[in-house]
């Protein structure tokens, strides 16, 4: 099996702790301002469609796909139903120097579903191990991950309510990332990882050396190891939890220098306006602009001004009067 960097990060005896990707958050910018100020072991990059890379509006998608060195190991997400565009992806991916490819089988959003990918991969084992050879065959000797949930409308990851995880295992992925919820569930409610321990136990039972990564409700690093601990995973996946924090994984607590996190706030603001100006709205870093302005006095008032700006001199004006208020 073709562990690749996974397999280097797991011989050093410690949880392997990973950055979520998602949507129009985890872009190139954020990675860079993540990789700065606290890099986790593994960071992925933003949803990405095969069918998009193998069309002819690809170049309208690579900008997705950019990533700068100090982001590595840096995984590329992709989604797709179809093996042979999900091949041809990967193959593009291994070209422009990823360190992996990852599989989202496990995205609940009712578009992405209706063409057969994401978390409707969970009804159709069958198509989801014929993706999983066909991106392994394209990526070549880039290791090959894949990103599910527990089930779709209940807990199938093993006999006798399923087999969803032996499927997947009989495929031998690098790593498998499980979201300790089902599709249904979403994010309602509070993630299980008691799940998580049980698709280990079911991996060592079944011999697999493929990695087990426990994600869902991580608060912070300690929690990451704690659930870790329980479960015996190999390591955690975190979402949620470092928005508008790109010093989380680092270990320091710096959210109580307000001046400095509004310069954080600053920096990421300039640096999308350089790197995705053209390629991305600036209303996409309002989800920033609500994750950083949180919790201080005048926060309120200043999320508000920030929420009306169109470009990063907007945003520094606003941001210089508001430190002459502190």
């Amino acid at each position: 099996m073709n562990l690749g960097f996974w397999g280097k990060l797991k011989k050093r005896g410690r949880p392997i702790i990973c950055q979520a990707p998602m949507a129009d958050v985890t872009d190139a910018v954020f990675r860079r301002m993540i990789a700065k100020y606290g890099k986790p072991d593994v960071m992925w990059t933003e949803f990405t469609s095969a069918d998009g890379l193998c069309s002819v509006g690809r170049k309208k998608l690579l900008h997705q796909l950019v990533f700068s060195e100090k982001e590595r190991p840096i995984v590329v997400q992709l989604f797709g139903a179809k093996p042979e565009t999900m091949r041809r992806a990967a193959a593009l991916v291994a070209q422009l120097g990823f360190d992996g490819v990852y599989i989202n089988m496990g995205c609940p959003d009712r578009a992405v579903e209706k063409q057969g990918g994401g978390a409707a991969l969970i009804k159709n084992p069958k198509l989801a191990r014929e993706i999983i050879r066909a991106v392994k065959e394209g990526a070549g000797k880039l290791p090959v991950s894949v990103k599910t949930r527990i089930g779709y409308n209940k807990n199938e990851l093993a006999p006798p309510v399923g087999g969803w995880l032996p499927e997947l295992l009989a495929e031998e992925p690098a790593a498998i990332i499980i979201h300790a919820r089902t599709r249904k569930e979403l994010s309602n409610v509070p993630a299980r990882w008691e799940h998580i321990r049980e698709a280990v136990v079911l991996r060592d039972k079944l011999g697999s050396p493929t990695l087990i990564i426990g994600n869902g409700d991580v608060a912070d690093l300690a929690d990451a190891y704690k659930k870790v601990k329980i479960s015996n995973a190999d390591g955690a996946m975190i979402g949620r939890g470092f928005f508008g924090k790109p010093w989380f994984f680092s270990r320091l607590n710096l959210s109580t220098d307000l001046r400095f996190n509004l310069s954080i706030l600053l920096e990421h603001t300039k640096l999308f306006d350089k790197l995705l100006g053209k390629h991305k709205s600036f209303a996409v870093m309002k989800k920033h602009f609500k994750a950083y302005v949180t919790g201080f006095a005048g926060a309120k008032e200043l999320r508000a001004k920030l929420m009306e700006t169109k470009n990063a001199a907007e945003v520094e004006k606003i941001i210089s009067n508001f430190e002459l208020t502190i």
